[in-house]
């Protein structure tokens, strides 16, 4: 067997070295074919894509595709064909850029590409060899004088080969961009250790997930291995002196020591371009700084203490980021900047300038384009000194706490200095007055976001019709201001997105009839807006929110081919649910919620894989639940609460493997407990409240762990009968976590990306025996009512497990038993209700050890008994106890035994006369009027209420547990 692999392999070895030898031996004439047949190998994209690339400083521009090859021909020298490049003396083919040609197929080994072996220079970079069946070994043939690669976006797939790492005259590598290729780690030490004389690697967003080795090239001048997965840089890093470039960006592995980034900035003196944003460093940023940076990007790697000066006075320095470390405690220079002229990007948000202002000198930095103090905690006016900024393109001062009319930015001639401006974002600040007219003098702008301010007045949208470059607008959530919008002053229309939130607008905004409306976000929320949705909302392609007005009408001129997000909840819509929604091949947020919406809910007939969200609560849908509703295969929230369906709940529910909030409340179910959804692996809130649910909750589990991920569920309201769910409690895994006060407490809901709105599931609950509706659903809340049922039996002590529970409701059932003790250990516990039952004995005295309990409702069951003293319970009412005659102790008035004892007769009759007055009432509304006046009257008439209550003791709970059943139903 080992004969066979070794002559295996000499065979491989010996194909290789001949088809080497013959490329090497190719004539003129024979490179002139290689060349023509590799170009007959692919097909020439038709389509005007642009190819993307970045300067030394990251600046992304484009180049308009161009097929370099298209006119090659046969009958003309190659060597005056685009893109290739011969040696004058031999005419061999020493050159070949096809780069950005639209070049669309595979790279095989037998290519005649690998033929040309003396090519010196290759560029085959922005073109799509996605066909092939894996990054090509052969390569490696162009070890005999290959000084420059580029393969950078082709998208070749697999394994960077080895052979790479054989080009040992490499001067220049680049793999950039190749998002589906894999260096070995292997491949990766040789590469490094071999290139010798390599100057420029650059590997950006290509797969490593390695070490960077030791002993890496003196002669590296080009570091790129952004977003590549290293988790490890060795110190020798920082002796590679004739670095120009590093970039280690998004290596969220890689913690960079101490001494290894004072290296970096102070000792390699020739290196101009050092980024490490996302890089773990951790570490102050260091004094005596080399003045050789131009570009120093430093965003979100944990640097803290004070932000040394000098930083701002690096006389050479184009762009600091430094952005994202909330530690760092900066100051502003408050005199000229040593780096005013030559600073053309500045961004310090997110860091934390504790109610600062933004000083005159920033009028000084004359060369400054782009400005981003957003979310920096700034006071304050903006100073009139920002005039001065007459390259400024991009202006952001959101979310801080700036004042004062923005006049002084927008009035006489600092307008003129900044007509430049194309991005100009103040919202959430706290400006103020009227925002002026003169903004449409600044007609370069293509973003402009005043939002949540205190801007107030009435705002024409007329404003922004001069406008033609405005493709972001944003003013939503102004208490005080008005936005009108008229017919006579359309918005341009190349608008993208639009944000007129909570602005007292009237009606929806105005474009021309003829224009070609491309939005992509329209949020028209929380507005007094009337009337028909208008055709051209059928134009908005991405994200669509009008919820909270007073629309009218149907839903048939929705743009349903296109839109993910729709939110029309809390309007007056009317009509059926359209057909379109099975047609819908990218919907995945949908909210008709709180409409007038009627009909019968879609039957689609095919799986629709996009929508998440599917809420229509509180409309008058009717018919029943259909059975392929299943087919929305990635629902995570199904909200049909409060509608009029009726039937049951089909079995293809279980095939709901996303879901996390299921909530069928308040509709005309009829059926029993739906035990297809005890597999679901991630339902967290389940709602069956106020139906016709009958029947034994579980009888038996069919899996062996049901239900893993609930947390709130709420059966109250039906007609169950039996015991507990024991086998369901014991399985509540979700609220068994003890460390559920350490985790950081978030929302439930969905959110198709972070520039796209944030759907919150929503329910109704009863907490602390009010009703709440929690329009957000934390995921820490855990809750069970399963109350106003019939179930019986005793309540399980495995309850005691469900340390996580906060909000614990049996009441108006026929448990009876005891009050188990393990409920001491529902130690977040907040409401405990167990009222209007047939339980006795004493109440546990560990529920004294639930500090946390704000209401507690035992009344109108058969205890008896010391009422526990201590925490919590010194809190509590007699509300919280009545209708059991057995209790006594604080706070009711009875004394115990032990503590009452030389009280007469007349001073006990005392204690139900002078409590009738109200808790005869109580009693009225809590257990059943009837039996509570004649219970009242009968007290008073023989003037003996403790010799008649004990008559009655034993009877009164059954009884009064029997009028209220028939009272409910």
């Amino acid at each position: 067997m080992s004969t066979f692999i070794t002559s295996y392999i000499a065979i491989i070895v010996m194909i290789i070295f001949l088809q080497h030898h013959l490329a090497a031996s190719l004539s003129p004439e024979e490179q002139k074919t290689a060349l023509f047949h590799f170009k007959q190998s692919f097909n020439i994209s038709t389509s005007t894509r642009s190819c993307l690339y970045f300067d030394s400083f990251f600046n992304g521009y484009e180049i308009p595709s161009h097929a370099k090859s298209k006119n090659w021909s046969m009958s003309t020298d190659y060597c005056i064909w685009e893109g290739v490049s011969c040696d004058h003396k031999t005419g061999d083919v020493i050159g070949l850029d096809l780069s950005c040609s639209g070049l669309e197929g595979a790279i095989l080994p037998n290519s005649t590409l690998f033929q040309l072996s003396r090519l010196r220079f290759l560029n085959l970079s922005q073109n799509n060899f996605s066909l092939s069946n894996e990054f090509p070994q052969e390569f490696g043939f162009f070890a005999k004088g290959l000084t420059h690669l580029n393969l950078s976006r082709t998208w070749f797939p697999g394994r960077v080969p080895s052979g790479i790492s054989h080009l040992h005259k490499l001067l220049s590598l680049d793999l950039s961009l190749n998002y589906n290729a894999k260096l070995e780690a292997e491949v990766f030490n040789s590469l490094l250790q071999n290139l010798t004389q390599l100057r420029v690697l650059n590997l950006n967003e290509v797969n490593i997930s390695s070490v960077l080795p030791f002993n890496l090239s003196s002669s590296l001048e080009v570091i790129n291995l952004g977003y590549t997965g290293l988790y490890g840089v060795p110190s020798g890093i920082s002796h590679l002196h004739k670095l120009v470039l590093l970039d280690l960006s998004e290596n969220n592995g890689v913690k960079l020591e101490d001494e290894v980034f004072k290296s970096l900035l102070q000792n390699l003196t020739q290196l101009r371009v050092l980024n490490l944003e996302g890089v773990n460093i951790s570490s102050v940023l260091p004094f005596n700084l080399s003045t050789s940076f131009r570009f120093l990007n430093l965003p979100d790697t944990g640097l803290h203490g004070v932000l040394p000066q000098e930083v701002f006075h690096l006389h050479n320095l184009e762009v600091l980021d430094l952005g994202g470390n909330f530690d760092l405690k900066p100051v502003l220079p408050k005199v000229k900047w040593g780096s005013s002229a030559t600073l053309r990007c500045l961004s310090l948000r997110e860091i934390n300038f504790n109610h600062g202002g933004i000083p005159d000198s920033i009028g000084y930095l004359e060369s400054l384009a782009v400005l981003d103090l957003s979310f920096c905690n700034l006071s304050g006016p903006i100073p009139r000194s920002i005039g001065n900024l007459v390259q400024l393109t991009y202006l952001d001062l959101g979310r801080n706490n700036l004042n004062g009319p923005i006049l002084t930015l927008l009035n006489g001639p600092i307008l003129t200095h900044i007509a430049n401006i194309r991005y100009l974002y103040l919202n959430s600040n706290n400006f103020s007055g009227s925002i002026p007219q003169s903004i449409s003098q600044l007609v370069n702008l293509t973003g402009l976001d005043f939002s949540s301010n205190n801007f107030s007045g009435v705002l024409n949208m007329s404003i922004f019709s001069p406008l033609e470059s405005l493709e972001y607008l944003g003013l939503s959530h102004h208490h005080f201001l008005s936005v009108r919008s008229t017919a006579m002053s359309p918005l341009p229309p190349t608008l993208s997105i639009l944000g007129l939130s909570s602005c007292n607008m009237k009606e929806f905004p105005h474009f021309s009839k003829d224009a070609e409306i491309s939005l992509y976000s329209l949020d028209l929320s929380n507005n007094d807006i009337e009337g028909e949705i208008p055709d051209w909302i059928g134009s908005v392609s991405r994200y669509l929110n009008i919820s909270h007005n007073k629309l009218t009408g149907g839903l048939e001129q929705l743009p349903w081919n296109s839109i993910e997000y729709l939110d029309l909840q809390s309007n007056n819509l009317n009509g059926s649910l359209p057909d379109f929604i099975c047609n819908s091949s990218s919907l995945r947020v949908l909210n008709l919620s709180h409409n007038k919406l009627s009909g019968v809910l879609p039957s689609c007939g095919t799986q629709l894989t996009f929508l998440s969200v599917f809420d229509l609560r509180m409309n008058n849908i009717q018919g029943s639940l259909p059975a392929n509703l299943s087919n929305f295969l990635n629902l995570q929230s199904l909200n049909l609460h409060g509608n009029k369906l009726g039937g049951g709940i089909p079995s293809s529910f279980s095939s709901f493997s996303l879901l996390e909030t299921l909530d069928l409340g308040s509709n005309h179910i009829n059926d029993t407990f739906p035990q297809c959804l005890e597999s679901l692996p991630n339902l967290q809130v389940l709602v069956l409240k106020s139906n016709h649910f009958h029947g034994l909750v579980n009888k038996s589990c069919k899996i062996k762990h049901p239900f893993p991920s609930l947390r709130i569920i709420d059966l109250s309201k039906n007609e169950f009968s039996g015991p507990l769910p024991t086998m369901y409690i014991k399985n509540f895994e979700a609220m068994m976590k003890s460390d559920v006060n350490k985790v950081k407490a978030k929302y439930m809901g969905f959110s198709v990306d972070i520039n796209a709105g944030f759907y919150s599931d929503s329910t109704s609950l009863v907490i602390k025996g009010v009703e709440v509706e929690l329009v957000r659903i934390l995921t820490v809340l855990t809750a069970i009512d399963v109350s106003r049922n019939n179930f019986e039996g005793e309540i399980p002590e495995c309850i005691g497990n469900l340390v996580s529970l906060r909000y614990l409701n049996l009441s108006s059932n026929h448990l009876t038993g005891h009050i188990p003790s393990p409920l001491g250990k529902l130690l977040v516990l907040e409401s405990l209700d167990l009222s209007l039952n047939q339980l006795e004995g004493k109440i546990p005295q560990q529920l004294a050890s639930v500090y946390t309990l704000a209401r507690l409702n035992l009344s109108c069951n058969q205890l008896s008994g010391q009422i526990p003293k201590g925490s919590q319970f010194n809190t509590f009412g007699n509300d919280s106890y009545v209708g059991n005659l057995g209790l006594c102790g604080f706070p009711l008035p009875k004394e115990c035994e032990h503590e009452s004892e030389g009280l007469e007769d007349g001073e006990d009759d005392d204690y139900f006369f002078s409590g009738f007055t109200w808790e005869a009432v109580v009693i009225g509304y809590g257990c059943g009027v009837v039996p509570a006046f004649i219970i009242g009257y009968l007290m008073l008439l023989a003037r003996k209420p403790k010799w008649f209550a004990g008559i009655i003791a034993r009877e009164l709970g059954l009884k009064k547990r029997r009028m209220e059943i028939k009272m409910r139903f």
